[in-house]
């Protein structure tokens, strides 16, 4: 259901995450799982330390776009940082959806520092059965 275009975008990525923070002109990567569960399409993206509230998703044609910002924790002026691991900054995926996925019901949760989109599969895209007329079936409704 998920379309890859470029083959070396993830390590680009991956090369970026590691080299520099994330800013809103070159975000960083952010870790996902994409599979699908019954009639919809889960796609769930690691952003812990995250605030709700710094998360932003758009959708437009089928391009799926998921960006957040992580900032530090402590900000006062009296705080001495001693270690700083966890990485901070912008963090950005854009994602071409295929056809066949109802983006106008894409449903989104955020537990746990997971951030989890769950997009329906478009009915017209579903399985369906088709009936076979006989010609003598059709020619009694016809009469």
């Amino acid at each position: 259901m998920l379309m890859r275009t470029d083959p070396f975008r993830e390590l680009d990525r991956l090369t970026q995450q590691l080299l520099t923070p994330g800013t809103w002109s070159r975000p960083s990567a952010m870790p996902m799982d994409a599979y699908q569960k019954g009639d919809e399409y889960v796609v769930a993206f690691d952003l812990p330390g995250v605030s709700p509230d710094a998360i932003d998703i758009d959708v437009e044609r089928n391009m799926l776009t998921v960006k957040a910002e992580r900032r530090p924790t402590a900000e006062a002026d009296d705080v001495q940082v001693e270690l700083s691991e966890r990485p901070l900054g912008v963090f950005s995926r854009q994602i071409m959806l295929a056809d066949t996925l109802d983006t106008e019901r894409i449903a989104a949760d955020y537990d746990a520092g997971v951030l989890t989109l769950r997009i329906p599969i478009a009915e017209h895209a579903k399985p369906r059965k088709i009936t076979i007329e006989s010609r003598d079936e059709r020619k009694e409704i016809d009469s």
